[in-house]
């Protein structure tokens, strides 16, 4: 079967707006490869790219960084993998390896690293070329478009959970129920911690309860910290809702030695008193993605425990209307672009 000469893909031309062009089938280079896209996330982090003026459509950057497809061109020097093999592309797709993080093995923060759809065209298209140093390999029976999620919002989620210092039984409180705490309370409940979900409003409650929350706390109607004081103190708070007053309240409501680990970026700060850290031993961290064997083992646990975003679907020519309503929060809870829906 003779190949297109060109791709379909959504480039960033500015101000939240995307823009369809068709652009000649590259070559991958050396330690490269071309992957055929099945599937996309859309993620908040897209906007990154989306959001700021950008130049003209023709040396525009594809947006996208949960991507999910299948290897159908090798450049030189690439080892390890094979045409038609299943890979997926995450945020961090390779390291410049000469930074001083690098140097001394912490390639997550590379000083300079490869960033998928941000540094480099992403997966908002029907083809990609990516380092072959960053492919993560996808079990074939995941389908696609759940997969995709997992490579990004499901990695962070994992990671910053079961790094964060908790033990099975310690009570873990999830704050927010997005696209990444309906995963994080998922992950939560599944490695064995007392889960607890933090949201705001009544309604929410189902849903918390529905994915594995053993303990719903309405944050308009109740007092978070002294609700999670009188479960003992949770050992971790994971922040995944962006919202900087949000976190700050819920520092007091940490057990001694606890942490909250902040995955969500706000824009507006953290304010924290020094009283809850120096008393208790109370600590606020950042998490960021992980590498590529950390989201082998992210698709490998999902995979075995039945842990799957939930999402909606788009095709690529509807990628505006995705990210429009992704930006808007009008989506539950990830959005995802698939290449050949009917298939």
């Amino acid at each position: 079967m003779i190949q297109p000469a060109t791709y379909r893909a959504a480039v960033a031309v500015g101000s939240g707006k995307l823009e369809f062009v068709d652009r000649p089938v590259p070559e991958p280079r050396n330690g490269q490869v071309r992957i055929r896209v099945e599937a996309c996330g859309v993620c908040h982090s897209d906007s990154a790219t989306i959001e700021p003026e950008r130049a003209a459509s023709a040396s525009a950057l594809v947006p996208g960084h949960e991507v999910v497809g299948r290897i159908e061109a090798l450049g030189e020097g690439v080892e390890g993998w094979s045409l038609g093999q299943r890979v997926g592309v995450g945020f961090l797709a390779g390291e410049d390896r000469t930074c001083p993080s690098c140097r001394q093995g912490d390639i997550v923060n590379c000083e300079k690293p490869v960033i998928t759809g941000m540094t480099v065209d992403g997966g908002y298209a029907e083809i990609m070329i990516a380092e072959a140093r960053g492919l993560v390999r996808v079990p074939d029976d995941l389908e696609a478009a759940e997969a995709a999620p997992l490579l990004c919002a499901g990695l962070t989620t994992f990671n910053a959970l079961r790094n964060a210092g908790a033990r099975a039984g310690d009570v873990v409180a999830v704050h927010g129920l997005g696209g990444l705490g309906h995963l994080a309370v998922q992950f939560a409940n599944t490695m064995g911690f007392y889960t607890v979900a933090i949201a705001r409003g009544a309604d929410k409650e189902p849903l918390a309860r529905d994915l594995g929350a053993h303990r719903y706390i309405d944050a308009k109607a109740e007092n978070v910290a002294e609700v999670l004081r009188s479960l003992g103190g949770a050992k971790v708070i994971l922040a995944t809702a962006p919202t900087g007053p949000g976190m700050s309240e819920m520092v007091p409501g940490l057990s001694p030695r606890g942490k909250l680990v902040v995955v969500a970026i706000s824009s507006e700060p953290i304010t924290v008193n020094a009283i809850d850290l120096v008393f208790g031993g109370r600590s606020v961290v950042g998490a960021l993605t992980g590498t590529v064997a950390d989201n082998e083992q992210t698709l490998a646990f999902a995979q075995q425990r039945n842990i799957r975003p939930k999402i909606e679907t788009f095709p690529l020519d509807q990628a505006q209307s995705a990210y429009d309503r992704m930006m808007r929060g009008d989506v539950r809870f990830r959005a995802v672009l698939v290449m050949k829906p009917a298939h």
